[in-house]
């Protein structure tokens, strides 16, 4: 039996594509707003500066409340 041994090619390795910042951007911007709306919702979200009336937004993010440190008592 022969056996067959693999030699080495000189291959340059390629180089990952970039992705440009403009493409980044608008997602980047629209997640920062959803996260500052998600953190409003779950740190102030009651009281005098509430946007919704009634207790049923601090009803569903009561844990998420206590788990980030955001006294609610």
């Amino acid at each position: 039996m022969a056996q067959h041994v693999a030699q080495p090619t000189a291959t340059t390795p390629e180089l990952p594509a970039t992705l440009p910042l403009k493409a980044i951007a608008p997602w980047a911007v629209f997640f920062g707003i959803l996260m500052l709306i998600l953190l409003y919702f779950v740190g102030a979200e009651q009281g005098a500066t509430a946007v919704v009336s009634g207790s049923g937004v601090h009803e569903w993010v009561h844990d998420a409340r206590h788990l980030l440190g955001f006294p609610c008592h």
